[in-house]
């Protein structure tokens, strides 16, 4: 062999050679950059998932609050429930104490008409059954005996729904015996006028039936009391006559105070769990 060939041999192998240790380094450098990425991928995987860990059991708290939180509602929606169902149980009892003291006194006198407001808990005696002439407070001796009688009835009902039966579901707490004037007169002259009349109907009342100025209700307070409206509610499309009347109004009691401090305590506490989730929510959104 020639040194001219032998030469060319030598320098194609040496080009060889290079390219293959270029080739290696490369691909040494690639599988550098590679480990590279893969470590940085594993540690950036690594925090994501401590990262997701901890969101999730944020989420979690989040979700034992809301549930907590639910759990209080349906006690708290209970809870009102249960006020409105007392309430309505008040509204029943008042009106079967008016309709048995309407039935009673019908009975009694053919002549007196009762009308029964059991959305205000009032009994209407028309001016048929308690009369006063205009501008007088004093009762004729026909309303005189119908308020006798009625006297009698309520001694007989009443006793029942005060302080004597305190384990009723609604008991008494007022009686109001109330006066009510006619337009015909000014403001002042009306007040007084329906005041008088109510007082002269309570003091015959209890002049009548001595028992009945010492019904108390729970809290031991007298049950009968008076109070004039002058003629601040009329009835409406009534005459003058009408409107000058007297109205017995029956307020009842369920405790309610109490019930309804204890429905206020939970809408407080409700409030703060509320407040404590919208917080917990805002940590989990801001991370």
């Amino acid at each position: 062999m020639s040194d001219t060939s032998l030469h060319a041999s030598e320098t194609h192998v040496e080009e060889d050679e290079n390219y293959f240790i270029s080739m290696t380094d490369m691909m040494v450098g690639v599988l550098f950059i590679f480990i590279i990425l893969l470590m940085a991928f594993a540690l950036n995987f690594r925090q994501q998932t401590q990262e997701s860990e901890d969101y999730i059991k944020r989420l979690k708290k989040v979700e034992e609050t809301a549930q907590q939180v639910s759990s209080e509602l349906d006690t708290l929606q209970r809870q009102v429930d249960d006020e409105v169902g007392a309430l309505s149980k008040a509204d029943e009892v008042r009106a079967n104490l008016l309709h048995a003291i309407k039935t009673a006194l019908e009975r009694e006198d053919k002549k007196i008409r009762v009308t029964v407001d059991e959305a205000s808990g009032a009994l209407r005696f028309d001016q048929n059954a308690i009369q006063f002439d205009l501008n007088d407070d004093q009762l004729s001796d026909v309303a005189r005996a119908r308020v006798n009688l009625l006297a009698r009835v309520l001694t007989e009902v009443l006793p029942p729904y005060t302080h004597m039966n305190s384990a009723a579901e609604a008991t008494l707490e007022t009686l109001f015996v109330e006066g009510h004037a006619d337009q015909s007169g000014d403001a002042n002259t009306n007040w007084n006028l329906s005041t008088r009349r109510a007082v002269s109907t309570f003091r015959q009342l209890t002049l009548s039936q001595h028992s009945l100025s010492e019904l108390t209700n729970l809290k031991g307070q007298k049950v009968l009391s008076v109070a004039g409206y002058g003629d601040t509610r009329p009835i409406p499309g009534a005459t003058n006559d009408q409107q000058r009347r007297i109205e017995l109004r029956f307020v009842l009691s369920t405790d309610l105070r109490k019930r309804l401090n204890t429905v206020r305590d939970l809408t407080n506490q409700m409030e703060m769990e509320l407040e404590s989730l919208r917080d917990r929510l805002k940590d989990v959104n801001v991370r």
